[in-house]
């Protein structure tokens, strides 16, 4: 071992075990299970060749060669060409769990990815906290969730759930800005379901305790994918709308695309039914005001009647919240109110531009929303947008009524520009409501064929003289009532019209009303 020789060959005999501390029973077990490595994983994250890892010979004391890595893969590489930090959980080392090394890696990693200035990536196949090493664990585990506090609004964060995920793996997760699932492979516990029954008695499945397609309804999954190739492609498409810290902008991608009028814009000119209260699906309208027939959606399956996501526009990255009048009308509710608070303030914190696309009867009433205590909680959607200081677009393409016109980017709350199509009706209520309030002395003796015209006729005139875009117009309430067809170009002339948009806020402490 004295020769220089002895010394590289056994770095290469220690490496080579490193590379797969398992051995061959490890690598058995994943073709069982038709998993990938943690290795292949991050391979599937970064652009070829460029992962670095750091940590590959760290093992507890006293750990056997089969304790290398500590069951973490940790490293850095380029996604898309800009730096990205990222760990993998290794299940052939104690299952993945978190021991002292393990902690130190993961912790060392984020404090790099925190002073370098880049997104950190996550990618967990855990059964959480290592029961042998005791407090050792949980300590670990704190040390790791204190420092997702050093990233959170500084660079984005994001969480890949593999396997069956319980305790710590999951509480961290939960604080990152993005988690993703695959299909029938995904699972997310507090305690799973063998522990469950028997702390509890509670006897229940791991599909419905914390299935990935329960977990994404819940609002915890924010991506479901179908396989963990798609997995990564999403989170890879993810991150090139994010910029690599808050004290920078998103990269630019594609320009100056088709600068005039289009096929596609023209079809917005008859796109909206003459029936207003006939369903469409918003996505077929949100793909023809931004580049590129693009939308990069954020919670798909939780609160479906408000859709949230990530477009262009003239190449510049975008965050859309859009009402869904295919889902429940596109009604705002309790769970849409926060999935839409969550996102316009990760937005806000990475210097993202809104844009607000409404058709909205309103905010759902009723016993139900208000036993979740919909007051506190759809509160905060109001707030998040009057507290975001990125340029604020609202298009109205229909229906804006009540509370929901002024929480879905109303120019009181602080929205820059906002546009209104001809076919826009903002008002209190719609027609038939306020026909049933404000007819109602008019229709007592009636017969039915003489109230039912009575009201008819004050829903006509509602239509024509109040429920349209031009009082709000009148009023400075809307800057332009404009073509359908015309949006797309708009939304672009008045983004390059904010751009060096800044506000000075009052320094505090902190916003209570944002908690």
């Amino acid at each position: 071992m004295d020769t220089t020789a002895a010394k590289l060959a056994d770095l290469r005999e220690k490496l080579e075990v490193a590379k797969e501390p398992g051995g061959e029973a490890a690598i058995a077990k994943r073709a069982r299970k038709g998993i990938p490595s943690p290795r292949e994983r991050l391979d599937m994250l970064f652009d070829k060749g460029t992962f670095v890892e750091i940590g590959q010979l760290a093992k507890m004391p006293g750990a056997a060669n089969s304790g290398y890595g500590d069951g973490v893969v940790t490293g850095h590489g380029l996604v898309n060409g800009r730096p990205v930090a990222a760990f993998s959980h290794d299940q052939t080392v104690f299952g993945g769990t978190v021991g002292e090394m393990f902690g130190r890696k993961v912790s060392v990693l984020m404090e790099w990815a925190a002073k370098v200035g880049c997104p950190m990536v996550g990618i967990n196949d855990s059964a959480g906290a290592r029961i042998q090493d005791a407090v050792t664990s949980l300590a670990w585990y704190a040390e790791m969730g204190r420092r997702n506090e050093l990233l959170s609004g500084m660079a984005p964060q994001v969480s890949v759930i593999l396997g069956k995920c319980a305790g710590g793996a999951v509480y961290t997760p939960a604080n990152t800005d993005i988690l993703v699932g695959v299909k029938d492979q995904s699972y997310m516990f507090v305690t799973g379901p063998d522990v469950l029954q028997q702390m509890t008695g509670e006897a229940i499945s791991a599909e419905d305790l914390g299935g990935v397609h329960n977990q994404a309804m819940w609002g915890n999954i924010h991506h479901v994918a179908e396989d963990e190739k798609a997995a990564f492609e999403w989170v890879r498409d993810y991150l090139q709308y994010m910029p690599s810290t808050c004290h920078e902008k998103p990269p630019v991608i594609n320009p100056g695309l088709e600068p005039e009028v289009t096929e596609s814009d023209l079809s917005l000119d008859t796109f909206m039914p003459d029936n207003d209260n006939a369903g469409y699906d918003m996505h077929d309208l949100l793909l023809r005001i931004f580049d590129d027939g693009a939308f990069h959606e954020i919670g798909e399956l939780f609160a479906p009647n408000i859709i949230t996501g990530f477009a262009r526009i003239d190449g510049n990255s975008v965050g859309v919240v859009a009402n869904q009048p295919a889902v429940m009308s596109g009604v705002i509710d309790t769970d849409s109110s926060e999935k839409a608070t969550r996102f316009v303030r990760m937005c806000n914190a990475y210097n993202i531009p809104l844009i607000f696309v409404v058709d909205t009867p309103g905010i759902l009433p009723g016993y139900a929303e208000e036993s979740k205590a919909t007051i506190r909680r759809s509160g905060k959607f109001l707030f998040a947008y009057v507290e975001a200081e990125v340029p604020k677009i609202t298009v109205v393409v229909r229906k804006a009524y009540g509370g929901a016109y002024a929480v879905m980017g109303c120019k009181q709350l602080g929205a820059d520009i906002n546009f209104a199509w001809p076919t826009a009706k903002i008002a209190v209520m719609g027609a038939e409501s306020a026909a049933a309030v404000l007819t109602k002395r008019q229709v007592e003796g009636k017969s039915p064929a003489e109230a039912a015209k009575i009201r008819q006729d004050f829903v006509d005139f509602y239509n024509v003289m109040m429920a349209t875009p031009y009082l709000a117009a009148e009023r400075g309430y809307i800057d332009a009532v404009i073509e359908p067809s015309s949006t797309r170009l708009q939304l672009r002339k008045a983004l390059r019209q904010l751009k060096d948009k800044q506000l000075l806020s009052t320094p505090r402490r902190i916003k209570l009303m944002g908690i």
